[in-house]
């Protein structure tokens, strides 16, 4: 009889495994027949002694990135069906998905002059990181949002939303979800929305209306009731983001600390509700590394995505090393020894020194207990 099964198990001769016999090979094929599976064939693979990821350090370089979405945005339109102009990165060890990590989704979204991208929500938790330029409005549940150089604006899962571009001028910005950790849970609903916006959400506020009731430091409004995940604040302005960054290392210089090491400045947003991530299953933070200082070699369990925000270094991922300049997009798999030294100055960095946008899935392993630190 054909054996129809999707369970194959070879019978190996090897130290660790029974002695191959042919009542051992029929064994396993009444185990193929019944669809099951040996541990002892299989544990090295299920229960290694650390994890192994699928993932493999790789490295996108911005302005072939950027070249790539421009050309996009003469060919491919935005509207239903597509939905966005985005991009996504392809992790080569990850067999072609649309996946940096096997956790986490990163895309270059593109918003030519004029354009708006339609309204839709879904159960994803994203956010947007602006790297360069300013003029697209992002308008989530009805409040036009500005997003300009150094912003980070998350998106809380099953809220309406949907940018347009004020301007005469194109703008590239990266997108970050969990859409691969949701498709591997199967627990993705995603849903359209409005095909235009209305014309009070076109304007152009300096400020949105969630930051006028939570963007003010350590004050939480009354009138606020209960909150939904995430972060209700809708955008972390640079301005504010730089400041606290060159306090860190101004505290250090003063010999009072306020650096994780030497020269490394570090800042997570976080929820202005209650301290927590600013989304349930997104960590975002940006790091400062002075010239010359190097970072002590780090592995973690989960994974990561970094954006080289400004300035230029090296970076070292086990056992690749790379140079990078702003924009460049790297990543790091889960257990991964990941370091990197400052190679910045005043003639490619506003601040003097390598600042590094980083996204993580560590929320979903410290809520399961599996986060691991090795340094």
């Amino acid at each position: 009889m054909t054996n129809t099964s999707p369970v194959h198990i070879p019978a190996v001769d090897a130290p660790d495994q029974p002695d191959v016999t042919p009542a051992l090979k029929d064994l396993y094929r009444g185990f193929e027949q019944e669809l099951l599976v040996p541990l002892w064939t299989e544990i090295g693979d299920l229960m290694p002694a650390h994890p192994r990821s699928r993932a493999v350090p790789h490295l996108w370089r911005w302005q072939r990135l950027r070249r790539l979405a421009a050309e996009a945005g003469d060919l491919v339109p935005v509207g239903r069906g597509g939905e966005r102009r985005a991009i996504a990165l392809a992790n080569p060890g990850l067999g072609g998905r649309p996946f940096a990590t096997p956790t986490l989704w990163a895309a270059i979204q593109y918003l030519m002059p004029g354009e708006d991208a339609p309204e839709h929500r879904h159960a994803q938790h994203a956010f947007r990181f602006v790297v360069e330029g300013k003029g697209v409005w992002t308008v989530v549940g009805g409040d036009p949002v500005p997003m300009r150089r150094g912003d980070f604006l998350p998106q809380a899962g099953w809220n309406w939303h949907a940018h347009h571009n004020a301007t005469a001028e194109p703008m590239a910005w990266i997108d970050g979800l969990d859409i691969p950790f949701q498709y591997v849970t199967e627990s993705q609903f995603f849903e359209f929305g409005r095909d235009e916006i209305g014309e009070t959400e076109r304007t152009t506020p300096e400020r949105s209306r969630s930051e006028r009731l939570w963007g003010h430091p350590g004050l939480r409004p009354l009138s606020v009731g209960a909150v939904a995940p995430g972060s209700p604040l809708l955008a972390y302005k640079w301005e504010f983001t730089d400041r606290a960054l060159a306090d860190q290392l101004a505290m250090e210089a003063e010999k009072y600390g306020g650096t994780v090491e030497p020269g490394h400045a570090a800042v997570r947003y976080t929820n202005p509700h209650n301290g927590a991530d600013v989304l349930p299953t997104i960590r975002a933070e940006i790091h400062r590394i002075v010239r010359g200082a190097e970072t002590a070699p780090v592995r973690e369990t989960g994974s990561s995505v970094y954006q080289v925000f400004d300035g230029s270094g090296t970076v070292t991922v086990g056992d690749t090393t790379w140079s990078v300049t702003r924009g460049d997009l790297f990543v790091v798999p889960s257990w991964v020894p990941f370091s990197v030294k400052s190679e910045a100055g005043d003639t490619d960095s506003d601040s003097g020194a390598l600042d590094l946008f980083r996204f993580s899935d560590s929320p979903v392993f410290e809520a399961l207990q599996l986060d691991r630190t090795d340094k």
